[in-house]
């Protein structure tokens, strides 16, 4: 079995070596892309002409500065139970973060799941669940609040900072700084979206894709199938990972979120504010919602150095930040790339050092 993998991989970057004839930047989108290319070594494996970078797929990562400092700041009124997913609780706010308030008093619970908040809500204080993630993530969120809203539980609210990512790369294909050649589609998110709504990076950018699954194998065929098309000049959105999407993406999970949410213009920490990018609840649900129900004084941000928004872009990889493996650490993050087990710099420093 190993020796099989290991003739397929070497055959494919034969291939790839063979079709790659000028310099060539591909972005995977996905954070789980980006560690699963450094902890194999593809990076390394592929030709010196063939550049991967890595974009805004990491959910922590990309979530604003403000909206950390919301969360940070409602933990502070001691107002409510917060349940968070744990990548949540080491990401650097303005002054400080759920690490060090949970240390401090503060009632914080990382769980796994949106559902386990749901017991938090029993009690008389109100639970708040940080609603951080992808199209992967909103539908299994969305679910919980249709639970409690069938279930009459009236003290539990979500903070919708969810984040759609075609809309993403959308800004990422129009910005002729950055001269994307092709991009490495997320298999976690396409499972749920299936493979139209990324259309317009063919249409309109003329941007080979391929949705790729997370295995080296997976990753290195992924790659193989945008040169390909970059060599034939016919741009496509190919799906790779074929056993566990397709066209139309999971029809009940998009009904679920579609009931229960509605598009609207979201921040992203590196690409700014973007149109139609981020998930609110639709009216029936809007009670649901944390923000409209505790008002937080959130800090002015203060400048730190961190490139974390360049390397979500694309524009810069890690090493390129001043800070990156010196003063930014695992055990100290200055940033949230840092933090995120898909963050891309916690994969280059893991990985790549």
């Amino acid at each position: 079995m190993i020796k099989t993998s290991a003739k397929t991989a070497r055959i494919l970057i034969d291939k790839i070596n063979e079709v790659v004839k000028r310099p060539i930047k591909l972005m995977e989108v996905c954070g789980t892309h980006t560690n699963a290319i450094s902890a194999s070594g593809i990076r390394q494996s592929m030709p010196k002409k063939l550049q991967l970078l890595s974009g805004p797929g990491c959910p922590v990562c990309v979530t604003a500065q403000s909206d950390i400092d919301w969360v940070i700041g409602l933990a502070r009124t001691d107002k409510a139970v917060i349940a968070t997913f744990g990548d949540l609780m080491r990401v650097p706010g303005t002054e400080s973060t759920l690490e060090k308030e949970k240390a401090q008093g503060a009632n914080i619970r990382v769980v796994y799941s949106c559902l386990d908040s749901l017991k938090y809500a029993e009690d008389k204080k109100p639970a708040v669940f940080i609603g951080v993630g992808f199209e992967t993530t909103a539908p299994t969120i969305a679910g919980t609040v249709i639970k409690a809203h069938a279930n009459k539980i009236k003290n539990f609210y979500v903070a919708p900072f969810f984040k759609l990512i075609p809309p993403a790369l959308r800004v990422i294909a129009s910005n002729p700084g950055l001269k994307i050649d092709g991009f490495i589609l997320p298999g976690h998110v396409s499972t749920i979206i299936g493979k139209r709504p990324y259309q317009f990076l063919v249409d309109q950018y003329r941007k080979p894709c391929a949705i790729t699954g997370f295995e080296a194998l997976d990753i290195l065929q992924g790659i193989y199938l945008i040169l390909k098309q970059l060599k034939d000049r016919k741009p496509e959105i190919a799906i790779q990972y074929e056993r566990s999407v397709n066209q139309q993406g999971n029809l009940t999970a998009q009904k679920i979120i579609k009931a229960v949410f509605k598009t609207t213009h979201a921040e992203w920490r590196g690409l700014g504010v973007i149109k139609d990018s981020g998930l609110l609840f639709a009216n029936k649900f809007a009670r649901y919602d944390a923000r409209a129900h505790f008002t937080i004084k959130v800090p002015k941000p203060k400048p730190t150095g961190c490139r974390c928004g360049d390397v979500l872009l694309g524009s810069i990889i890690p090493p390129q930040c001043g800070l990156f493996a010196k003063i930014c650490t695992p055990s100290n993050p200055i940033g949230p790339c840092m933090v995120s087990s898909e963050g891309a710099c916690a994969a280059y420093y893991k990985y790549e050092r």
